[in-house]
């Protein structure tokens, strides 16, 4: 029997429940894999994105699959059962995909480190949004401040809801990285 636990958080503020997707594959990004299954947890706490729940998988020593889903502050469980002869690959499809993930190994590491890029980009674009609500911080920021500081946000929101794959990584790079060094601006004169 294997068993392997990981955590995951909410991705939206005030989410009450999420829709987890069980799939198959070698590859980083999910619509390169084989779904085997999904389910819905409900009854997470509204809380802002970054609510913590748990997965975990379990292989039986008859290939079931068990992958559930708990909120441990409320008690919330759901959970799906996946039998090796109802939607599993074959030994040779996996095959097949193992090869696939060798040779496209180059374009998923790429892909990986652009989804990293756009992740950090968009979780330091909810910090400033957040800390600028904030009234005492806009007191202290200049208008010119101010107005670099928002175009810098929307220019990085805008990135984001484009999600466009032209966009180089060195690009996106770049913006994060104005975007961190003016976040380290207005926490240093929040202090």
């Amino acid at each position: 029997m294997a068993t392997s636990d990981i955590y995951v958080v909410t991705v939206k503020d005030y989410q009450t429940s999420v829709f987890i997707n069980v799939y198959e594959g070698e590859r980083p990004r999910a619509s390169d894999n084989h779904l085997l299954g999904s389910f819905t947890l409900f009854g997470l706490l509204p809380a802002p994105r970054g609510y913590p729940y748990e997965v975990c998988f379990d292989v039986d020593q008859n290939g079931i699959l068990t992958v559930s889903a708990i909120d441990k502050s409320t008690g919330s469980t759901n959970e799906i059962k996946i039998t090796k002869d109802k939607g599993r690959l074959s030994t040779e499809e996996i095959q097949r995909l193992i090869q696939e993930a060798a040779a496209y190994c180059i374009d998923d590491k790429k892909f990986l480190r652009k989804a990293e890029i756009m992740n950090s980009l968009d979780h330091c674009v909810y910090k400033m949004k957040n800390l600028l609500k904030e009234k005492d911080i806009n007191l202290k920021l200049s208008s010119e401040e101010s107005n670099k500081i928002n175009t810098a946000i929307a220019i990085a929101t805008n990135l984001l809801d484009e999600n466009d794959q032209q966009n180089e990584i060195d690009f996106l790079e770049a913006q994060l990285n104005e975007l961190e060094s003016m976040y380290k601006i207005i926490i240093g004169k929040s202090w």
